[in-house]
């Protein structure tokens, strides 16, 4: 059985950048909604017992693939939540270094982002990588797809799909992507590039 996961903030702590109206649609109904249905779905399988990482790497396709979009949005999101703090912070010195090798600033590695964020097609999640080779790539994730079905190492992720942002800026995904900035948790982000290097 999985666990409801608890978010690291309290639901207003993000405002005015994202509402505590927000949160209680986007935390409490959809993503705890993903908890109970897994725990459904899983009942008398093969997946009852196994941790979430299991499940989001073994599952998909056929009769599993319900399982996996369950298991999935709930990975996704957890790691969602980590990424977003009211202190913000900034980005590590190495982990600057590496985005300005990539993306030559700051500045550009935000404008390439956004673009990717704003042009995703449907619902999604775009991710900032490490790839096993070291370099820092911008990916879409349609749907339920997660990382962790790919030989790279997460660091950041914005949640694009429209229950997101649709209450605080409804159909405009620029804006979101403009307030993310915001509460991006620089800290979490920073020790997920650390650890991609031990």
């Amino acid at each position: 059985m999985i666990e409801d996961p608890k978010l690291p903030f309290e639901l207003d702590a993000l405002e005015p950048h994202m509402s505590k109206e927000t949160l209680e649609f986007h935390y409490e109904k959809h993503h705890l909604g993903y908890v109970k249905n897994l725990n459904k779905v899983i009942k008398r399988t093969r997946f009852e017992d196994s941790s979430l990482e299991e499940i989001v790497e073994k599952a998909a396709g056929g009769f599993s693939q319900p399982i996996f979009n369950n298991a999935a949005q709930i990975w996704n999101h957890t790691f969602f939540w980590n990424c977003l703090s009211a202190e913000g912070g900034e980005p590590s010195d190495e982990l600057k270094e590496a985005i300005d090798k990539q993306f030559k600033s700051m500045d550009g590695f935000k404008k390439k982002f956004k673009g990717i964020a704003t042009k995703l097609f449907g619902s999604g999640w775009v991710w900032l990588v490490q790839t096993a080779g070291g370099v820092l790539t911008i990916e879409q994730f349609h749907n339920a797809d997660s990382p962790l079905k790919r030989d790279v190492t997460p660091l950041l992720v914005l949640d694009v799909w429209e229950h997101a942002y649709y209450i605080d800026h409804r159909n405009d995904r620029s804006k979101h992507v403009d307030a993310f900035w915001n509460i991006v948790n620089w800290e979490f982000v920073n020790g997920n590039y650390g650890s991609s290097k031990d």
